[in-house]
């Protein structure tokens, strides 16, 4: 068999449905048999009767978009290798498509982590809308069924990451994200993203009347996420539900008792659901509103700790008014790169993993390398021999 992009496999409609039924199984196949890297078995081939629990003594290890420093970003084998890295956590953004599938995908449109350009097929399909209060043109997910969605190929988002993999793995859906932790070898959480739900209700509409944010939690009942933080349930099952938009995570409050993180971005751009800015998300009385409604806060890092001429400033006092509140810090995002470690960590993401944990205190860490992560606490808090 050729390298190739998937659409290459797709000369018949019944290869077409093999493809849409075992999207899994074709991207072991196409990685042993087009990529230099070891083949990344299913994880279902695996069978545990007893699986190592989840540690809950150190801050998280939560694998943003996947393994995606190595693998283009939220797809199988890019999950597959944060749990094999030892993530605690996989994380992922939920989006829809035309016919209502949950996807995981970070952008509303296609253009930087797919070949839909390549895709003469679809070249009528570009659209301009507006989203978050700015015009966007572009291939978006809600103009595409699931079918065709399935015929794209993932790709690395930035240039001077790994291309060898663009093309060779699909866009997998929300149920196959879920199934990839559910079989992994030890208890791996989740950690789904509602994603531009404003836009998502805008454009795609269910047939039985149902919001986006309604269709995300019936996603997770179906396969057993419940629990408060640190529940018996939840130990089994870990998740934390996250979301740049208050309103969806106040809506769900009384859908799935599953805890929830109020994610925020740069202080002077306004939410995608209210007219307020994150610098009054972070207030006092903000943060003391959403409290009932999450167990914590993801903040973009530069929000904790200003940057200037890619030189630390003085930490905000941020980490510390979530903690007198209980909650949690998991901020975002850590990637080994030198264009983005700041000057004070001399190229070492090992200075910088150091400093957020130990200095800021963090409870948690969003990165694109979760095996540097892991390797670093490994040495530095080894976990008890009991887990």
């Amino acid at each position: 068999m050729q390298c190739g992009r998937w659409r290459n496999f797709s000369s018949s409609n019944s290869v077409m449905a093999f493809k849409y039924l075992l999207p899994l199984l074709l991207l072991s196949l196409l990685v042993a048999n087009c990529a230099s890297r070891p083949l990344y078995r299913l994880p279902s081939e695996a069978k545990h009767a007893t699986k190592k629990p989840l540690q809950t003594s150190r801050p998280y290890n939560l694998a943003h978009r996947g393994s995606n420093g190595e693998l283009p970003e939220e797809t199988a084998p890019a999950y597959m290798r944060a749990i094999e890295e030892g993530a605690d956590f996989i994380e992922t953004d939920i989006l829809s498509s035309k016919d209502g599938v949950l996807i995981c995908h970070h952008d509303v449109n296609l253009d930087d982590t797919t070949d839909v350009a390549d895709h003469k097929e679809f070249a009528d399909r570009k659209r301009t809308y507006e989203v978050q209060g700015m015009n966007m043109t572009g291939f978006f997910t809600v103009d595409f069924t699931l079918k065709e969605l399935k015929t794209l190929g993932a790709k690395q988002r930035y240039p001077f990451r790994d291309q060898q993999y663009n093309g060779k793995f699909p866009i997998i859906t929300f149920d196959e994200y879920i199934s990839i932790a559910l079989d992994a070898p030890r208890v791996v959480g989740i950690y789904p993203e509602i994603k531009n739900p404003v836009f998502m209700n805008q454009q795609v509409k269910w047939a039985d009347g149902k919001k986006f944010e309604d269709k995300f939690v019936e996603t997770l009942k179906k396969y057993g996420y419940k629990g408060s933080y640190l529940s018996e349930d939840w130990l089994k099952q870990p998740i934390f539900i996250q979301s740049f938009a208050a309103t969806s995570l106040v809506y769900i409050s009384n859908m799935t008792d599953s805890p929830k993180l109020f994610l925020i971005d740069d202080v002077t751009i306004l939410t995608e659901d209210t007219n307020k800015t994150y610098a009054e998300i972070t207030s006092d009385a903000y943060l003391d509103y959403i409290k009932p409604y999450v167990i914590g806060i993801g903040p973009w890092k530069d929000t904790i700790v200003p940057v200037n001429n890619n030189r630390l400033m003085t930490p905000t006092d941020l980490v510390a008014r979530a903690h007198s509140r209980n909650l949690q810090v998991h901020p975002y995002t850590y990637r080994n790169e030198n264009q983005f470690l700041h000057l004070e960590f001399n190229q070492d993401p090992y200075l910088e993993y150091d400093y957020w944990l130990n200095k800021i205190g963090v409870d948690g860490l969003f990165t694109d390398f979760t095996g540097s992560l892991h390797n670093y606490q490994e040495l530095k808090s080894p976990l008890p021999q009991q887990q």
